[in-house]
Order: C-alpha cells, then structure tokens, then sequence
C-alpha cells in the first residue's frame, strides 16, 4: 500500500532540513504507534521497517523510549528456569 500525507510546502521544507528523509521519519512515527498501542506486533514492526534483525527493533524501541512490560511474574519464571539448569 502506497500513502500519501499532504503537508504545506513551507511546513515540509522545515521538516525535512531538521533531519533525515522525511518519509522514513513519518514512516518510523506511525510504526512506533501502532506497536505502542498494540495494533502491530514486533515481528511486524520488523517487517514494516525493514530491520533485518530483531536487535535493530529492540535498538529502535529504546532510542524512542519504549521498553517492554517485565513484571515479577517474568522475573521469577526465569528465576526457575535458571534453576532447573543448575545456574
């Protein structure tokens, strides 16, 4: 699918010399809120901004501040699982 967003040109000018191709950045913006929201997932996040590895993900996720839940629950699953190996 192929969007298009309209922006006034002297608005457009500004916003493209702040940084970066415009597009990626408006393309980047709608991917972190969807995943954010909870409408896409992480492998989707993936696929939609072509990242060729889920480390690049979690890299885009942290530079935008956004970190997943861990809750006490997780922590004591893991706590189990290290023991049954023996860690």
């Amino acid at each position: 699918m192929e969007l298009t967003v309209l922006i006034p040109d002297d608005l457009a000018g500004r916003m493209g010399v702040s940084g970066g191709d415009l597009s990626r950045r408006a393309l980047e913006a709608l991917a972190l809120e969807e995943f954010k929201s909870g409408r896409i997932t992480k492998p989707e996040l993936r696929r939609l901004l072509s990242f060729g590895t889920r480390y690049q993900v979690d890299g885009f996720l942290k530079a935008h501040d956004v970190y997943e839940d861990y809750t006490l629950r997780d922590l004591e699953q893991e706590l189990e699982g290290l023991r049954r190996l023996g860690i």
